[in-house]
C-alpha cells in the first residue's frame, strides 16, 4: 500500500486529502485537512496575488506538509487552479513554495481541470448523460457529456470569489449583486453556442463547495435523515426557495445559518446566482450533487491508471469491492452470497414480481452483509445496516442505500424495526417496505447457503408447487450445515411469501 498526498491549491481554498493506494488498484481516503486561503480575492485589479494571500498560503501548505510526514505520506500530488493560473506573479509565488515548503506545485490547463473535475463525477455517479456545472473561486467550468464520453467544455475566468469581487460594493444590497451576478453569468453563457444543443433530458451535476453547502442547508430544511452528499438530489423549487432566503441576508446574517460555514458566507449568494442562470437558461428543473470532483480524478488516476483514457464501465461493482476490501470481508464468501442471492431473486421472481431495479439493491445489500463484522459479531447484521447508511458508496441513489441498509440488517433473523424505517419515509416508497422484509429473507437464505463459506451450492432451482416452494440445490461436498442453516429461516420465508420452503 501507498500513502500518497493530494493538495487542491483553489482560488478561495486550500485543501489536503491523504489517500490509501492499495496494490490492485483501489483507494480509500485517509485524512483531510480545509483552510480558505482566498488566493484569487483582489486579483481582478491588476492581476497579481496579493502579499497576503501568498504569505496565508504558504502556512497553510507547511501545515499539510506536516500532517503528510506525520501519515507516512512517501508522495505529495500538488495542483494550482485559476488563480494561479492567471496570476501575473505565478513564477515567483510557485519558487517560493518550492524554496520554503519543498512542494512542488503543478499548475493545471483549463482543460486538465475540467477533465479532471469529468473523471471524479463519471467514475463516481451513474449519470449517463449529464452537464456538469462546477463554481469553484476564480473559474467556473461547465461539461457536457454523453455515453462516458465528453462532448463539448467550457472553462470561464471567474468563480464565487471573483465574482463577489466584481460587484460588491459598500451601499450595494445584497440582493443587488445577486441579481447582477446573475445577469453577468447569463450573458456569458448566451456565447456557449452548443449549450443551446443539449438533448431535453440531460441530468445537471453540481461539483464545489457551494453546492455542499446548498447540501446543508436543504438538509437543515427538510429534516433529511441522510448525511450524504454524494447524488442528493434537488428540485427548482426547493433551491429557488433556498436562494429566496439566502440572497437578501447580509453577511453576518448568514453566517448564522446552520450548514454555511464563515469562511462562504460571503461568496455563497454569487454561487447561488450562477447555479439559478445556469437553470434559468438551460430550463432544467432539477440537479444533484456530486461530492466527487477534481481531487477524486487525482485519486482514480492515480489508483487505476486506465481511467486516465477511460471511465469506469460499472461505478457500483468497483465501489462496491472497495468496500469490501476496505471492511476486510471475506471476498469468496460475498461473491458466492451475492451470486446466491441473484440465483434466489430470478428464481422467485414469479413470486416477488419485483423490478429489476430491486435487484440492484439486494447486490449491495449481499456485498455489504457482513462488513458489520468490522466492529464486532454480535448483533453485525445491525453495525452492517448503519455502516452502509454511512459509507461512500458510489454508483447508487440515496433510496437505494437506504434499502440495501436494511436487507442487509435483516440477513440473521427478522429484526425490522418500524421506528428506525419510519425516519426514511420522505426517501423510501410506500411498495418498498414489502421489497424489504422479501430480500431480507432471500439475503438470509442466500448467505446460510454459504455457511461454511466454502462455494458448495454450484445452483439453485425453485419450483412453486401449490402452497410450497420446492428449492433443488445443485452441490459439491456436503451441505447438511448450509441445509440446516437456511431451513430456520422458513418461518420469515412463509411469512413474506405466503408459502412453504423446502431445500432439497
Amino acid at each position: 500500500m501507498e500513502k500518497i498526498g493530494i493538495i487542491d491549491l483553489g482560488s478561495n481554498s486550500a485543501r489536503l486529502v491523504i489517500v490509501n493506494l492499495f496494490a490492485d488498484g483501489f483507494f480509500m481516503v485517509a485524512e483531510e485537512l480545509k483552510e480558505t486561503v482566498r488566493l484569487g480575492q483582489d486579483m481582478e485589479r491588476d492581476g497579481f496575488l496579493k502579499p497576503q494571500r501568498v504569505a496565508e498560503t504558504i502556512k497553510t501548505l507547511k501545515m499539510f506538509k506536516k500532517l503528510c510526514d506525520a501519515n507516512g505520506v512517501t508522495r505529495i500530488i500538488a495542483v494550482a487552479t485559476a488563480a494561479v493560473r492567471r496570476a501575473k506573479n505565478q513564477r515567483s509565488f510557485l519558487d517560493e513554495i518550492q524554496a520554503t515548503v519543498g512542494i512542488r506545485i503543478s499548475v493545471l490547463s483549463a482543460e486538465d481541470e475540467a477533465l479532471y473535475v469529468y473523471r471524479g463525477v463519471i467514475n463516481t455517479m451513474d449519470v449517463p448523460k449529464g452537464v456538469i456545472l462546477e463554481i469553484g473561486g476564480g473559474s467556473t467550468k461547465i461539461v457536457y457529456y454523453n455515453r462516458r464520453n465528453i462532448l463539448f467544455y467550457e472553462t470561464l475566468p471567474f468563480g464565487a470569489v471573483t465574482l463577489t469581487d466584481m460587484f460588491a460594493g459598500e451601499d450595494v444590497k445584497p440582493e443587488e449583486i445577486a441579481d447582477k451576478v446573475e445577469a453577468f453569468f447569463l450573458e456569458q453563457i448566451e456565447k456557449i453556442t452548443w449549450l443551446k444543443e443539449m438533448d431535453p433530458d440531460v441530468q445537471m451535476i453540481g461539483v464545489g463547495g457551494s453546492f455542499r453547502s446548498l447540501f446543508k442547508i436543504s438538509k437543515m430544511i427538510k429534516k433529511y435523515p441522510l448525511d450524504i452528499v454524494h447524488n442528493y438530489a434537488i428540485n427548482a423549487e426547493d433551491f429557488e426557495y433556498i436562494n429566496n432566503t439566502v440572497k437578501v441576508l447580509d453577511v453576518e446574517k448568514r453566517k448564522k445559518i446552520k450548514g454555511i460555514s464563515a469562511s462562504r458566507a460571503d461568496i455563497l449568494p454569487a454561487a447561488l446566482a450562477v447555479m439559478h442562470a445556469f437553470m434559468k437558461y438551460t430550463g432544467l428543473e432539477s440537479f444533484s450533487i456530486s461530492s466527487a470532483g477534481l481531487r477524486e480524478g487525482i485519486m482514480f488516476n492515480q489508483a487505476l491508471p486506465s481511467t486516465v483514457e477511460k471511465p469506469l464501465s460499472d461505478v457500483l461493482s468497483y465501489s462496491l469491492l472497495s468496500l469490501v476490501k476496505y471492511y476486510g470481508e471475506n471476498e469468496r464468501h460475498v461473491e458466492q452470497v451475492v451470486y446466491l442471492s441473484v440465483q434466489l431473486f430470478k428464481q422467485l421472481r414469479v413470486l416477488h414480481k419485483f423490478p429489476r431495479q430491486y435487484l440492484k439493491v439486494l447486490k449491495i445489500a449481499a456485498s455489504l452483509h457482513d462488513c458489520g463484522l468490522r466492529m464486532k459479531y454480535y448483533d453485525h447484521p445491525k453495525h452492517s445496516q448503519y455502516m452502509i447508511l454511512n459509507s461512500t458508496l458510489y454508483g447508487a441513489t440515496h433510496r437505494e442505500i437506504v434499502l440495501a441498509a436494511f436487507v442487509a440488517g435483516q440477513h440473521k433473523k427478522d429484526d425490522f424495526n418500524q421506528a428506525e424505517w419510519a425516519k426514511y419515509k420522505d426517501i423510501v416508497l410506500e411498495e418498498d417496505l414489502d421489497a424489504v422484509k422479501k430480500l431480507g429473507v432471500m439475503l438470509r437464505i442466500a448467505e446460510s447457503l454459504d455457511r461454511s463459506m466454502s462455494s458448495c451450492i454450484k445452483s439453485i432451482n425453485c419450483d412453486v408447487l401449490g402452497d410450497s416452494v420446492i428449492m433443488k440445490t445443485e452441490v459439491e461436498g456436503d451441505v447438511t450445515l448450509e441445509i440446516r442453516d437456511a431451513m430456520e429461516a422458513s418461518l420469515e420465508f412463509k411469512r413474506a411469501f405466503r408459502k412453504n420452503l423446502e431445500i432439497l
